[in-house]
């Protein structure tokens, strides 16, 4: 009798509550929905359009098997199900070479054929590989700190926190490296991710194939302050970024080595910040302070003064460079990516 009660009241709760889960679960997938920004297959750029394709063919050569062995499964279980008395029933059957070859077959021609795009991918799209383009690229030294990313553009001799800009349709050679843990370096819609690690030299190539402001930040959790380790990443025409430049050459913030000090303390939700003017050793003395021979961390100063440490690509800063010679000429031809 108490079974008969218990089933009686479980079957009154599927019967009551499963529909109103279902309307309830319908109703929150908008909800849980909402905090998806798919940028990676919004790409604005020609390396991460590059990216995006690769992604897509890769997806749908893996659902040439995917998508056939969820519907035969599904077929298999109504056509073999119980109450089909018309199915046939073969309880010694146990090997069918047809079957075999195509359970092998299509799978292995499939990962070759992954495996050579992923060959000719992985040479195409290499972050070290420079975009060839009629236009000057820019030069930017990124450096990941606690928590926010310092830049530097040692040909415009000026630097930035948090804030990134560069003409649209040009080549952007990033030169990135970490005065702290180790980072990752990532604007989605442009391209690759890249890591930043102290004492050791990455490179990215990127370009922006039009104007726009583009979400960046470091992927690689490096601590408490790592969620507000992002910065806004600006294209703009050239003339955009003349006045850019010109701005903040305008700002009465420079960037010394003492005031580097100051800026390399971690710090969360660090505000973009300007500087009219950067000491032009700094990034190789970042570089640098981590590739002493013993345990101890150098000073910036001390970096620079191992005879170890090169600064031939240090420049003076006496006469800033005009904003010019880093901007593309007018009518310079788009960017194409060699092939490999």
């Amino acid at each position: 009798m108490l079974v008969r009660i218990a089933g009686a009241i479980v079957q009154d709760m599927k019967n009551t509550l499963v529909p109103h889960m279902k309307r309830l679960l319908a109703a929150s997938l908008p909800l849980l929905l909402a905090g998806c920004n798919l940028t990676v297959l919004d790409p604005k750029g020609m390396i991460a359009a590059e990216e995006k394709t690769l992604i897509l063919v890769a997806t749908g050569l893996m659902l040439l098997v995917v998508i056939p062995v969820i519907v035969l499964t599904l077929v298999f279980a109504w056509k073999y199900r119980a109450t089909n008395t018309k199915a046939r029933y073969e309880p010694d059957w146990s090997h069918s070479s047809a079957i075999e070859a195509v359970v092998w077959l299509i799978p292995c021609l499939i990962i070759v054929v992954l495996g050579w795009i992923t060959y000719k991918s992985t040479h195409a799209l290499d972050p070290y590989k420079p975009i060839e383009s009629d236009v000057k690229p820019i030069t930017v030294e990124a450096v990941s700190l606690d928590w926010k990313w310092l830049f530097i553009y040692p040909e415009l001799k000026i630097a930035t926190v948090n804030q990134l800009a560069f003409p649209a349709n040009t080549p952007i050679n990033f030169k990135i490296t970490s005065d702290t843990v180790m980072n990752a370096f990532f604007i989605p819609q442009l391209g690759s991710q890249v890591y930043a690690m102290a004492g050791m030299q990455t490179k990215l190539h990127l370009i922006a194939n039009e104007t726009g402001v583009f979400d960046g930040m470091s992927s690689n959790y490096s601590g408490s302050g790592f969620t507000g380790m992002k910065f806004k990443a600006t294209a703009m025409t050239n003339e955009e970024f003349d006045a850019w430049v010109k701005q903040v050459r305008a700002s009465s913030q420079s960037l010394t080595k003492e005031g580097y000090a100051a800026l390399a303390k971690p710090s969360e939700k660090v505000p973009p910040a300007v500087y009219a003017s950067v000491d032009p050793t700094l990034y190789h003395s970042i570089l640098h302070k981590y590739m002493g021979d013993s345990d101890k961390v150098l000073t910036l100063d001390e970096a620079l003064g191992n005879g170890a440490c090169t600064v031939e690509t240090a420049e003076t800063i006496a006469t800033p460079a005009a904003v010019q010679s880093a901007l593309p000429a007018p009518a310079a031809a788009n960017a194409v990516r060699k092939n490999s």
